[in-house]
Formats: structure tokens, sequence, C-alpha cells
């Protein structure tokens, strides 16, 4: 069976480490006042990376949480993967200049094409393409717009230059009620350069199972790590919290 690399999440409103529920903020929870301690959490049980999205900055102008990401990656020895109010190149610099190791780019490549392309010359791949998808069309401005274009649409605009490809099923997000893996699957296999990472709808280890028996090489894991559905350190296959 494939190896998956399951990947815990925090989001972050206001500090806070919170989950929504199909992108609605309206329907957030939080989970823990100071995201230091699930990141810790996580690296003790055994992860190497964290998917870090600021929600605050998906709704402004550039990322509001950088300090957050700062503090993380002072404290532990987590990879991270920031998203969250990328829209220019001193916003992602900022990030990149914080300590992620990878920025996750979603609305720019949408709607300015050209500019995200430049990022990819220029920053390769430490760029995480984004690609939030409702009813099928990948949505923009942290999933309050909704454009009129595909995954595939978006991938192939690029030309097998983006290397990671972040793929949120909306309508799934946090609802844990399982994930589609055929979905995925026909993506992965469109996309063979591309690691199409899993995201929305994990409600347990099963669906890890099904993602890995798939062949899909990563997953990022929300809810059900935070509701207790799956047991971190089988997961991460434990760990002694050190880098």
């Amino acid at each position: 069976m494939n190896t998956l690399n399951v990947i815990p999440a925090i989001d972050l409103i206001s500090g806070k480490c919170v989950r929504l529920t199909q992108g609605d903020y309206a329907r957030s929870k939080v989970y823990e006042e100071d995201p230091l301690v699930a990141a810790t959490a996580f690296q003790a049980a055994g992860a190497r990376r964290l998917h870090l999205v600021d929600l605050d900055g998906a709704k402004a102008a550039a990322p509001v949480n950088v300090e957050v990401l700062r503090r993380i990656v002072r404290e532990t020895c987590l990879a991270v993967e920031f998203g969250g109010g990328i829209k220019s190149e001193a916003s992602l610099e900022a990030v990149l200049e914080a300590g992620a190791s990878f920025a996750i780019c979603g609305s720019i490549a949408v709607t300015d094409p050209d500019t995200f392309s430049r990022w990819l010359d220029r920053y390769g791949e430490r760029i995480i393409l984004g690609l939030d998808l409702r009813d099928g069309c990948v949505a923009t401005r942290g999933w309050l717009d909704t454009s009129s274009l595909t995954a595939e649409d978006v991938l192939n605009r690029f030309g097998g230059r983006v290397r990671q490809a972040i793929v949120t099923e909306i309508a799934r997000d946090g609802t844990l009620q399982g994930v589609d893996t055929a979905f995925y699957r026909r993506l992965q296999d469109a996309f063979p350069d591309v690691d199409i990472i899993v995201s929305g709808g994990v409600a347990g280890l099963a669906d890890l199972e099904a993602c890995a028996a798939a062949g899909l090489r990563a997953a990022v894991v929300g809810k059900a790590l935070y509701e207790g559905r799956i047991d971190l350190k089988k997961v991460f296959r434990g760990g002694d919290g050190t880098c």
C-alpha cells in the first residue's frame, strides 16, 4: 500500500486555533486558544509538517497572523505550509521570511495568473497551489467568491510547473462525512507529476487508509484530529517531540 503523508491542520482566526464547517465563518469552533499548543502536540506525536491557514488573511488584503507562523517555526521543527491572504509578492516574501517552508497561493492563481506564473518561476517548489472547490469550481477570496474554472483548468494553465496542489472540497470540509477518493484518484492520475494533497471530509482512519489504497500521496486532517476520531500517535507513528 502507498504511504500517505498525513498533514495536521491549524486554521487561525484572531490568533486562535479554529475549525470551520463548509468554509462558513459563522460556523467556527475554537479548539485551542494558543495554536502553539496544538502544533507542539502534533510534533510530539511524530508529525513533521503542518498545514497553517490564516482565515483572517484569506478575507483581507494580506496575511494577518504572521506572528503565529513565526512563533510556531521558532518553537518547533515542523515544516510549515502557510496560506491565507497571499495576494502580493510583499506578502509572499513576508511569509517565507517568517519561516514558512511553503506558501499556499490560491486566489491569485485565478484572479492574476500572470503574477502567479512569475512567482512559480522565482520561488519554484516553495509555492503550493491551493484549489478550493465549490460544486466543482474553484472558489477564491476565502471561499467567498466562486469562479467558473475547475481544478483541471487551473492545473493545465500552469503547464506542469506546479509540484504540489492542495485540493479542498468545501462542501465536505469540517463535516467529517468522508473523502471522495475516486475524485482525487482521477485528478492524481490526470496530473502524475503533481502531488495532489487531499483536503476536506476526513472522518477517521478508514478515510486515510482508503486514500493510501487509492495511491494518493498526502492528506490534510483537521477536525477528525481535534474531535479525537483519529489517534495522533497511530497516524504519525509516534515521536519524541525532538527535531
